[in-house]
């Protein structure tokens, strides 16, 4: 008769590292519970449940937190993870600024830090990274070698084969094919780079309006249009690393766009990008600045949303803009037939569910299967929330692994 090896499934060790690590998860979702709850949501006996709350007490991943109160009989002692078990940190990179910031192993932002980035070589990028890292790790109070791992969030995406960026020609100071080997060189902790609208369906996977869904598309209008494509749970990248780049999508309603890399644009990029938005806004006759900034279209579509039943001109701007929308959108759906899709970055997000009301329409009339169109939910810095999800979720996996 052969032994099992520790650490073997269906092993004591094994099964006490699963109870270990669903009740870890239960006490991030919930927050602090007594002894008796997780007993009841787990499943496991008093005794047994009181063992794994020593078990993980004496490990540093939980603490006793205060008592219940308010309820008949004896108050009972609650339990929470411990938020200084390990840290994560996460980067939101465009062409203007670095935005840092690092989360305890709960999930709560305990530092953040800006920084400007007029910088254009590989070596000022490295800088640039390392400087915005040590200001958020400043501002958190611990010290850099806490922090598990990181997470950087750029436009485009870095080609796997080659090791540089593609997709983000506006991103200077990113595209050396050794930058990747220069980061691993200075950084202390193991890095992941993620496309910035990635980070966003994370974002929005994890704790937005996404959360359950394990086949959705999220569509990302703010500087630039692009998508993340979710299926089967799974974030779909594409063998370059290019799939979701939907600005470059050739559509009806604009000229045909050759050479888009080049241009840094596309047909679907021109038809309901950010400058679409004023372009149609004085085409029917509202005043508005020249510039196709994110300010300028936000600021539109926001007003629409709230004066449109009483403003023909602002009805028209979001009627015009939502048929533009639902155009590229159609593509996508006839090719993912996603269950659900989110609409994300500020342009799409200013005009809040009269302009989401419209899309559903429109795309209802213009494609074969009608998926589920939502708002997106995560209000504030979704790229950066997503990095940090994206680093928290491996970072629980390795600190929450009480089976070594």
């Amino acid at each position: 008769m052969t032994g099992t090896t520790p650490g073997t499934p269906g092993t004591p060790r094994v099964l006490r590292a699963m109870n270990d690590r669903a009740a870890l998860d239960l006490l991030l979702e919930h927050g602090p519970l007594s002894r008796t709850r997780i007993g009841k949501l787990t499943g496991l006996s008093k005794p047994t449940a009181s063992q794994l709350l020593a078990r993980l007490e004496a490990a540093g991943l939980v603490v006793a937190t205060g008592t219940t109160e308010g309820r008949p009989g004896p108050n009972a002692q609650l339990y929470a993870v411990n938020a200084r078990a390990a840290y994560a940190a996460g980067l939101d990179v465009n062409g203007d600024r670095i935005h840092a910031a690092v989360a305890d192993v709960t999930g709560e932002i305990v530092g953040e830090y800006e920084l400007r980035t007029p910088g254009r070589s590989a070596t000022g990028v490295v800088r640039q990274v390392t400087d915005a890292l040590d200001g958020a790790v400043k501002a958190a109070g611990i010290a850099l070698d806490e922090v598990r791992r990181l997470v950087i969030g750029t436009p485009g995406a870095f080609d796997p084969a080659t090791g540089r960026l593609r997709y983000a020609s506006h991103l200077p100071g990113w595209h050396s094919p050794t930058l990747l080997e220069e980061l691993a060189a200075v950084l202390p902790m193991p890095f992941e780079y993620e496309n910035d609208v990635n980070l966003v369906a994370i974002a929005e996977q994890r704790v937005g309006a996404a959360r359950g869904h394990a086949d959705f598309a999220l569509l990302w209008n703010e500087e630039g249009m692009g998508a993340a494509l979710v299926l089967g749970g799974r974030l779909h990248r594409g063998f370059t690393g290019g799939a979701g780049e939907v600005g470059f999508l050739p559509v009806p309603g604009t000229p045909l766009v050759r050479q888009v890399t080049k241009a840094n644009s596309g047909g679907y990029q021109e038809l309901a990008g950010v400058q679409a938005v004023p372009r149609i806004a004085r085409a029917i006759g509202i005043e508005t600045p020249e510039q196709p900034y994110v300010p300028v279209a936000s600021g539109l579509l926001s007003r629409a949303a709230e004066t449109h039943e009483d403003d023909p001109l602002y009805a028209e701007l979001l009627d015009r803009y939502a048929e533009r929308v639902a155009t590229g959108l159609a593509s996508i759906v006839a090719v993912l037939d996603p269950e659900l899709i989110v609409l994300s970055g500020d342009v799409l997000v200013a005009g809040g569910e009269p302009l989401r009301a419209r899309v559903q329409s429109e795309l209802a009339e213009l494609a074969a299967s009608r998926p589920r169109l939502v708002l997106a939910a995560v209000p504030r810095r979704p790229v950066l929330r997503g990095a940090l999800e994206s680093a928290l979720a491996t970072t629980r996996d390795e600190v929450f692994d009480t089976s070594r």
